[in-house]
């Protein structure tokens, strides 16, 4: 959901009239090479990009949380996991996760996920667990 919710202000420009083909380009740009928004398009994103993967954030809301439910809601979980992944899943040259915003929006240079030795071992992991996950279904039932 962080990397979907930074989309929005995209979206917005172009239901407005704004670029099909930009929004395309926008999902799937590499660093540097995103095509031209109008600034205030790619400021919004940027900072729901940001406050998307803070743990400063986070932390806020899930103490918010807590103390207005008394206990960890669930589904912070998995925003939690998202940016534990993407500190370690994303280097300075790709998307460094601003886990200090709105501190700072420095992030720390992990491994690209889009280097091709740590994708192979990523997809070669969920193959593996999906396989074992399926095996111990069957033997269940």
């Amino acid at each position: 959901m962080p990397d979907v919710i930074q989309m929005l202000p995209v979206l917005a420009w172009w239901i407005s009239g704004g670029s099909w083909a930009a929004v395309q380009a926008f999902a799937v740009a590499m660093p540097g090479q995103e095509p031209l928004l109008p600034e205030g398009v790619n400021w919004w994103s940027h900072t729901i990009h940001c406050i998307a993967h803070s743990a400063v954030i986070a932390t806020a809301a899930t103490l918010l949380l807590w103390a207005w439910l008394r206990i960890f809601w669930l589904p912070l979980f998995g925003w939690w996991s998202h940016i534990v992944i993407d500190v370690f899943t994303h280097s300075a040259d790709y998307y460094a996760s601003p886990v200090l915003y709105p501190f700072t929006e420095r992030g720390f240079d992990g491994i690209a996920w889009i280097t091709p030795w740590f994708m192979v071992l990523n997809y070669l992991a969920i193959l593996m667990v999906g396989t074992a996950l399926l095996i111990h279904r069957r033997k269940r039932l």
